[in-house]
């Protein structure tokens, strides 16, 4: 009975929970339990992370960290990579997902990075975007991770796990739609991390077919458990 009596209180705090209440319900947890949350791609510097995070569009992480040292190693920087050419540089990341267009990518942004901006890699979003290979996920994440700016790259994990949670609308249909709305409620010191969060527990918890909700420390603020997961 008293059983009953606490599942029905969980029912009624979850259905009552205003979305602000949800947002500083998320925040606080990962804040005590991961607060240094952090990409899993291997780099470092910038123009490694900038490489690792076009390499791992449509690829896992673990798959681009196997390649990226003896890419790394024969190819250290953009000035380097410029001078190779298709031929010599496709072997090293063809076990990637699309490797023919990610060593045109590698070439064009190299060559784009020593001709434009030095060898360096620009912090400005929309001088990001005009890399090739850089669209507004990987601009975000790399003024996200390098810049520490307030930046949301909303992937396939961030796009289910913030919806599943109740901290997006079930109406946005888009990556952009769903990084306006984590952008509005996330306070601006905590948007660089909380991106990390989501992915981490999309990743790892929060499966895409078959989520680990026996094993999720965050039932009491997810609408998705609300409905499917008792």
């Amino acid at each position: 009975m008293a059983e009953n009596a606490f599942d029905q209180n969980e029912e009624n705090y979850l259905r009552l929970m205003t979305k602000k209440e949800r947002y500083e319900a998320f925040i606080q947890y990962f804040l005590e339990n991961n607060p240094d949350a952090e990409t899993e791609l291997h780099y470092s510097n910038p123009f490694e992370l900038l490489v690792s995070v076009v390499l791992s569009a449509q690829c896992t992480d673990k798959r681009v960290n196997m390649v990226t040292p003896e890419l790394f190693a024969d190819f250290p920087t953009p000035e380097k990579m410029k001078q190779s050419n298709f031929e010599e540089l496709f072997p090293y990341i063809r076990s990637i997902s699309y490797p023919n267009n990610k060593t045109k990518h590698l070439l064009g942004l190299s060559k784009m990075l020593v001709e434009n901006y030095g060898g360096k890699i620009p912090e400005d979003r929309d001088e990001l975007v005009k890399l090739p290979g850089v669209g507004r996920k990987t601009a975000n994440v790399i003024a996200s991770v390098l810049f520490n700016q307030p930046a949301m790259a909303v992937d396939t994990h961030v796009f289910r796990v913030s919806k599943r949670l109740g901290l997006v609308t079930q109406t946005a249909k888009t990556p952009l739609e769903v990084e306006k709305q984590l952008i509005k409620h996330i306070p601006e010191q905590h948007v660089h991390v909380a991106h990390h969060w989501l992915i981490l527990h999309g990743r790892y918890t929060c499966l895409a077919r078959k989520p680990k909700c026996d094993e999720c420390k965050i039932t009491h603020l997810c609408k998705w458990w609300e409905k499917n997961g008792k």
